[in-house]
C-alpha cells in the first residue's frame, strides 16, 4: 500500500516453481496461478496472466521519462509490482 519493492533477487519466491496460487500478502486474495509464472530474470517473481478479477493497475510516472502501469491487489490496494 506504501509503494514500496523489495530488493531484486532478494524473495524466495522468485525462484519458487511449485504448483499453487500466489496470494495476496495483505488479504489473501488469489491473484496469480503457478501455471502463469515465468522467469523474467528482473529478481523478481513475475506472471504472464493474473487469475480473473484480481489485480488493478493504474499509471504511474514517479521515473523520469518512464511511464509504468502500476499492479496491485484488487481488494485491498497492496502494491504487486510494475509493468513496463
Amino acid at each position: 500500500r506504501e509503494h514500496g519493492t523489495e530488493r531484486a533477487f532478494s524473495h524466495p519466491y522468485d525462484k519458487l516453481y511449485e504448483a499453487g496460487v500466489f496470494n495476496c500478502a495483505g488479504c489473501d486474495l488469489p491473484l496469480f496461478s503457478s501455471t502463469t509464472k515465468y522467469d523474467s530474470r528482473t529478481g523478481w517473481p513475475s506472471f504472464w496472466k493474473p487469475i480473473d478479477d484480481a489485480i488493478g493497475t493504474k499509471e504511474d510516472r514517479t521515473l523520469w521519462l518512464m511511464v509504468r502501469a502500476e499492479v496491485h491487489c484488487r481488494r485491498c490496494g497492496g502494491h504487486l509490482g510494475h509493468v513496463f
